[in-house]
């Protein structure tokens, strides 16, 4: 039996709200390593803070190409919504908000 198109749009958007909540916790978990090692003390842009984060992830994949590990995720606001709030946390001493 097919579903709702209402039981549909429930079930995303408790997907949403738990993928909100997942990003929001791995943005704390890395906002608060890069503060430890002491990058909310270093004045970088944005855009730097973020290719650093590109390069380290890349480092930690094999070298694998691609910036965030979905796909499409340079169409995705959410992935870098999220980045852009880890590095505005990072370089502003903050917590993270995603």
């Amino acid at each position: 039996m097919k579903k709702p198109s209402s039981k549909i749009r429930e079930e995303i958007a408790k997907l949403q709200e738990q993928l909100k909540h997942a990003e929001t916790k791995e943005a704390e978990r890395i906002g608060r390593v890069a503060l430890r090692a002491g990058l909310g003390e270093i004045e970088i842009e944005e855009t730097e803070l973020q290719a650093a984060f590109e390069e380290l992830a890349k480092r930690f994949r094999g070298g694998k190409v691609g910036t965030s590990g979905r796909k499409g995720a340079g169409e995705s606001s959410t992935s870098s919504g999220q980045s852009e709030a880890l590095a505005s946390g990072a370089a502003s001493g903050g917590t993270p908000e995603a």
